[in-house]
């Protein structure tokens, strides 16, 4: 049963998109866009305030027919998504138990460069896998037949009911097919086609040639975030362990023509060593270990989003009292601290700053990205400037690093320490700002290097155990006992009416 939902854009436009269950929400992301006449690379989907997974279809998203759904900015810099490729046989029996490979790529990456990246780097563990240039010859009856020529096997890959087979669908991005954080299982198959295999290496060569050189890779290096780190070097050609039951593909190792795969190697591998050598790790670059943390998901805080009781915002007695000795110190006459006095705060604040070892300094990014690193007593904002800049796309551009409340800037000099002279005596919060002079174009781009990116992690809030407190009781007040002239009820007769009860 058809249905249709309203989209609201940033400029608050709106426009009616014709659904069915079986819609993706990429679908009506890319048809809403279409109505608009912006880029659906640039936005994603919120409704109610909850940021919708654009990989469900309509029936399974929980939306319900007229939703009012708004569409939102996406962060320029990818995330990180965990992709899990289940071979089919006889390549599965090379990774027991499952016969799957994983590995944590950027949200950008092409199922082309996906594909790409399972055949050369570690998810592999060093086994020869041939997914992008299979070959095999005739065959009639179980026999080869015909003059041997060998015919291209394209892949299939199936990503729960979608079926991407050509090499116009190996062009769309994990983030273009709705999969921007989590992980997503792609299974394999290979499909033979009438195109010789010297004709479908010369496509893929105009399909994806400049998109592995440019953009895979620079995007693959370093992704540590669970301890995986990738290369884009090729499959070597000389046979592994256990590559005996899978016959093609020695057999095509041999039969491929030179001149095909290997001309992207040297540039594969330079940039590649270029984009190491700048992030580095913290031995071998003199740069310090860094934890970097990615953008939130939704616009309103997480603070804000849990319910409050209404009895935590109710004064009770210990309010009361608090406020009234509050009131009672400010009333009282204080003497002002004497020299004597004076020297003895100074120096124990200075023994208090100078039992300070390290302290934690996360700095806050344009994309609302952050990086944390820890320093020690004898690091300047000197240290601190060079370690942004570490993991800055542009670092060559100008910027600030100001502390909050105080709208401190630190200085980019070796002359005042952060623990001594800036007083930084706790885990504290630094805000990014860009220096006037920086043009508009260049505050648009990614701000982190992809290499930095794809550590990204999420913050993880930790759940604050609620503890019941018991309100202060106060004693109850007794009355005095009303006093009586010996009548026991407590009534007290008037002087006019005692007279007449005597005799």
């Amino acid at each position: 049963m058809a249905t249709n939902v309203k989209v609201v854009g940033t400029d608050l436009r709106q426009v009616t998109v014709k659904v069915n269950p079986g819609t993706y929400l990429t679908e009506i992301l890319e048809q809403a866009c279409a109505k608009l006449k912006v880029s659906h690379d640039k936005f994603l989907l919120k409704h109610k305030q909850r940021q919708l997974d654009l990989s469900q279809t309509f029936r399974t998203s929980g939306l319900i027919p007229g939703a009012r759904l708004e569409l939102v900015v996406r962060s320029k810099t990818p995330t990180v998504v965990n992709v899990a490729l289940q071979l089919p046989a006889p390549e599965s029996a090379l990774f027991p138990p499952h016969g799957r490979v994983s590995e944590k790529l950027p949200s950008d990456f092409t199922i082309w460069q996906i594909l790409r990246q399972f055949e050369s780097g570690k998810a592999s563990a060093g086994k020869s896998l041939n997914i992008t240039a299979r070959g095999i010859p005739q065959i009639n009856n179980g026999t080869q037949a015909g003059s041997g020529q060998l015919y291209y096997e394209i892949p299939n890959v199936v990503i729960e009911n979608r079926t991407l087979s050509t090499f116009v669908d190996f062009q769309k991005t994990l983030s273009q097919l709705g999969y921007n954080s989590g992980g997503v299982l792609m299974r394999l198959s290979f499909q033979k086609t009438d195109r010789p295999l010297a004709d479908a290496m010369r496509e893929i060569q105009e399909y994806f040639k400049s998109e592995e050189q440019e953009s895979a890779p620079q995007k693959t290096e370093d992704i540590a975030m669970g301890g995986v780190s990738t290369s884009t070097s090729e499959p070597s050609g000389t046979p592994s362990e256990g590559q005996g039951s899978a016959p093609e593909v020695s057999a095509l190792s041999e039969s491929i023509p030179q001149a095909v795969i290997p001309q992207e190697l040297p540039t594969a591998q330079d940039t590649s060593g270029a984009d190491t050598a700048s992030m580095g790790e913290g031995a071998s670059s003199g740069h310090r270990p860094v934890t970097i943390f990615s953008a939130p998901a939704s616009s309103t805080p997480i603070a804000a989003l849990r319910p409050d009781a209404e009895e935590d915002f109710a004064p009770d007695i210990s309010h009361a009292k608090a406020h009234q000795r509050l009131l009672k110190s400010l009333g009282e006459n204080k003497r002002l601290l004497s020299d004597r006095e004076l020297e003895e705060k100074a120096a124990a604040e200075e023994a208090k700053v100078a039992a300070i070892k390290s302290i934690k300094v996360k700095v806050r990014f344009p994309d609302n990205f952050s990086a944390e690193w820890t320093f020690g007593a004898e690091d300047t904002g000197a240290n601190l400037y060079s370690e942004v800049r570490n993991i800055m796309a542009n670092s060559s551009t100008s910027f600030r690093l100001v502390l909050p409340g105080a709208r401190t800037a630190i200085t980019d000099d070796g002359s005042s320490t952060l623990i001594k002279g800036y007083r930084l005596n706790t885990n504290t919060l630094v805000n990014f700002t860009w220096d006037d002079k920086v043009p508009a174009d260049i505050r648009r781009q990614p701000f982190l290097k992809s290499s930095a990116a794809g550590q990204a992690q999420e913050v993880v809030v930790p759940d604050v155990p609620e503890v019941e407190v018991k309100p202060e009781q106060s004693a109850p007040i007794q009355a005095p006992p009303p006093k009586s002239d010996g009548d026991s009820s407590g009534f007290k007769k008037p002087k006019w009416l005692k007279g007449f009860g005597k005799k």
